[in-house]
């Protein structure tokens, strides 16, 4: 039994489901999800950058499957950091991205709040915060100055620090909201309180459980009460264009997600 086009929202996973590259992937999940989170990345190591030509293939697949992606923006980007320079090659990583998928069917850009490589910002002091948030509006505002794209579509995900620290920025300038489920139970959130506080702002959701310590597995590692109470909030408040990820990454996870997924369908 598939998921696809079975529920009132965009059923979807990662694009490193089966040990492939991407577009075997999204040819595996074509049938079996209504989008893609595309993750993409490059460094001086290692690219899996799409050429032109399997960007037009990937948006062909879609066009035929009616399939969205959702584009996660790179990791290393740091919005948050004190250094204008950075933050500026932060911005211009982002703007490659969405240069390269502009031809695709998008459903989403997820994007991360950060303020450098291993930097934890719940040690930060109260000025330190006032300058990461200043950081940030700079960096936001370069980046809707710089794209054709509406702020709406730039999704912040929630991470390790309590999201209610960058959600001015996210309000003020017109942004929504990744609502990582995963995290929140990771990291020990209120999850009932973030989806009353962020749902309605929410365009993507990320699933997925926690196993031996670490997140981004199979939804038959997430709490019972938890997925209830999400998917509760999805059916009160239907919005067919809001995206569901099970953020995971192998066959087994995906497969063993999509029966837990199964039980909400009637």
């Amino acid at each position: 039994m598939t998921c696809k086009q079975r529920f009132p929202f965009r059923f979807g996973t990662t694009s490193y489901i089966i040990p492939a590259d991407i577009i075997p992937n999204v040819e595996y999940l074509k049938d079996r999800v209504d989008d893609v989170e595309l993750v993409l990345f490059e460094s001086d190591e290692f690219s899996n950058l799409p050429s032109i030509s399997d960007m037009q293939k990937l948006a062909d697949i879609a066009i035929e499957s009616s399939l969205t992606y959702s584009v996660h923006l790179p990791l290393d980007v740091y919005f948050g950091n004190h250094d204008k320079k950075e933050r500026e090659r932060s911005v211009s990583k982002c703007f490659r991205i969405i240069q390269l998928t502009r031809q695709l069917p998008k459903s989403a850009y997820v994007l991360h709040f950060e303020a450098g490589p291993g930097i934890d910002i719940n040690r930060f002091s109260d000025e330190r915060k006032t300058q990461f948030m200043n950081a940030l509006r700079d960096s936001v505002s370069m980046l809707l100055a710089g794209t054709n794209e509406a702020p709406s579509m730039f999704c912040v995900e929630n991470l390790n620090y309590p999201f209610e620290l960058v959600w001015p920025v996210v309000q003020e300038s017109g942004l929504s909201v990744t609502l990582d489920v995963g995290h929140l139970e990771y990291y020990g959130f209120p999850t009932a309180q973030y989806l009353e506080k962020y749902f309605s702002k929410a365009k993507v959701l990320h699933m997925h459980g926690t196993l031996d310590g670490k997140d981004h597995n199979s939804l038959s590692f997430l709490k019972q009460e938890t997925l209830d109470m999400v998917m509760n909030a999805l059916m009160e408040k239907k919005d067919t264009e809001r995206v569901i990820t099970m953020e995971i990454f192998s066959q087994d996870d995906f497969e063993s997600s999509c029966k837990v997924m199964q039980q909400f369908l009637h």
